[in-house]
């Protein structure tokens, strides 16, 4: 079983390479959440992700032949990213199998820093079975992501920054997908300060650590598409279960709406962009996952920040709609002069904006003098929205609501 000692042994090692993340105090995310908000920000390491500290660790206790041959992993991305870099820092050669829906963004990073990356498989497992045959083949040496001693060791350097930069720190919580994070983390904190509460959130389309407790120990369910691609593990490392389960106060899962406003939320309020694993803890907080927190110190681990630009704007649009600040509604309004005029007065008196507005004639009924007027909307919240349609149907206009409706 891994120590303290290990994680220590870790930080010194890794210390030229990895640098310390700043934990800063957040006002406006302590006004949301309801407690004293601090976040961990290892989202700003050179990679954009906290599984630097695990693959730089690893990488400097392999043996010299080892090196020589070079390492594999397969990975979602954010390991696959660590490894690389460090790897080219150290002279290492990487090879990295990845899903073939991993995001873009981290396939070509890993393509740009020097990696060959080998595409394959529809998740984690497949990948993972594709690299271990890669391996054998090649002679390679393998480096798991989240259930490695030496990575688990490193990642629990994080929990070793956070008690030296909060000193006075009364929880902090994790998101968890292979468990390794975690582990590292609730290994490191409660060695030290064992009053410290560890809680740990999954995304719900990948509920592995909680289905593992339940049956006490690691088993495989079924992992569906997820904003947290990077939690997106079907079965939670052995070391990594068996490491974390005693230490770990509490677990929680939360759902993709959660997710994308968390993502939101960091991007309005904090000016920093996090990808849906490492807002999954914020997320946690906003949907009151966690009431005990209320008032306290409490340190977020925002481990990431690779999210794939090219779905950043719908995050942003999700996030929009689970926070009332936009909505889609059909009126069925008079097909004659001044109807859509009436509507849109209407509107406008809310103080709400229309953004976007059509007419449905084909299919609004067989009264050729009434039309659907389908309209997105801009509000300020849900309450905002209420008086919208408040307003729209005391003019005795028929309203059907759609998506964002309170």
């Amino acid at each position: 079983m891994l120590t303290l000692a290990d994680v220590e042994a870790a930080r010194r090692r890794i210390a030229s390479g990895v640098p310390v993340t700043p934990c800063s105090e957040s006002v406006p995310l302590s006004e949301l959440c309801g407690a004293r908000i601090h976040c961990k920000l290892d989202s700003l390491q050179r990679t954009g992700s906290f599984k630097e500290r695990g693959a730089r660790n690893a990488l400097l206790l392999l043996n010299a032949e080892r090196r020589a041959r070079g390492v594999i992993a397969a990975s979602a991305g954010n390991h696959a990213l660590g490894l690389t870099w460090h790897g080219s820092l150290l002279g290492i050669p990487v090879t990295v199998v990845m899903p073939v829906n991993a995001p873009l963004i981290k396939v070509a990073t890993c393509r740009r820093l020097g990696a060959r990356v080998i595409l394959h498989g529809e998740d984690f497992a497949a990948a993972r079975v594709h690299a271990d045959e890669v391996a054998a083949r090649e002679g390679l040496s393998y480096v798991h992501g989240f259930d490695d001693p030496a990575v688990i060791a490193g990642q629990g350097t994080v929990g070793l920054e956070i008690l030296n930069q909060v000193p006075d720190v009364e929880a902090i919580v994790v998101p968890v997908g292979g468990a390794g994070l975690i582990a590292g983390i609730a290994l490191a904190v409660k060695s030290l300060r064992p009053e410290v509460a560890v809680h740990g959130v999954e995304a719900e389309h990948a509920p592995s650590f909680t289905a593992a407790l339940e049956a006490g120990e690691p088993v495989t369910v079924g992992v569906q598409p997820t904003l947290a691609d990077g939690l997106a593990v079907g079965r939670v490392g052995d070391l990594a279960f068996a490491t974390a389960r005693e230490r770990v106060d509490a677990m929680t899962t939360v759902d993709e709406e959660a997710l994308a406003l968390a993502v939101f939320r960091l991007i309005e309020v904090e000016k920093t962009v996090v990808e849906g694993a490492g807002a999954a803890p914020l997320a946690a907080l906003l949907r009151g996952r966690f009431p005990g927190l209320a008032g306290k110190r409490v340190v977020l681990v925002l481990a990431g920040g690779n999210i794939d630009l090219t779905i950043l704007d719908r995050v942003i649009e999700v996030g929009l709609v689970e926070d009332g600040r936009l909505c889609r509604f059909t009126a069925v309004i008079s097909d004659r002069p001044g109807g859509l005029a009436t509507l849109a007065s209407l509107i406008a008196s809310t103080g709400a904006s229309i953004k976007d507005i059509a007419h449905d004639r084909t299919f609004s009924g067989p009264d050729v003098s009434r039309v659907r007027a389908i309209c997105i909307v801009e509000t300020s919240d849900r309450d905002h929205i209420r008086r919208l349609f408040d307003t729209i149907s005391a003019a005795g206009i028929e309203l059907i609501p759609e998506a964002g409706a309170p």
